[in-house]
């Protein structure tokens, strides 16, 4: 195994570092936050960024001890910066559909009116 100089040892670890706190901010938001929207919203916006900071230690951890540059994690980087935010945006879209059925349902609403919103609200 080959040594890393100082000046690409520090940044990987200060990346390192500062993802995993990112990433235990965005668990901690799921577990304190009082409603289901913003229990989404926090671990999807922390959790990305952690994820980028531990993939861009990782490109210049093994673009330095390979000398050369490696890419295959800017593939995942724009996977997991595509996929997060539209999984988060379907669930919360399938949370607000759910309930606005729920809430029509109870209003009398018929089976065709469950995904409308409410025009007095």
């Amino acid at each position: 195994m080959t040594d890393l100089s100082p000046w690409l040892a520090i940044p990987v670890a200060l990346l390192l570092v500062l993802g995993g706190l990112i990433t235990l901010i965005g668990a901690l938001g799921l577990l304190r936050l009082p409603n289901f929207f913003q229990r989404i919203h926090g671990p999807a916006v922390f959790i990305t960024v952690g994820t980028g900071c531990f993939l861009i230690a990782s490109m210049l951890y093994f673009s330095g001890t390979e000398e050369r540059p490696v890419v295959h994690e800017l593939l995942i980087t724009a996977f997991v910066l595509l996929t997060a935010p539209v999984t988060s945006m379907l669930l919360m879209r399938a949370a607000v559909y759910r309930n606005l059925r729920a809430r029509n349902a109870r209003n009398g609403a018929s089976s065709t009116d469950a995904y409308q919103f409410p025009d007095d609200e």
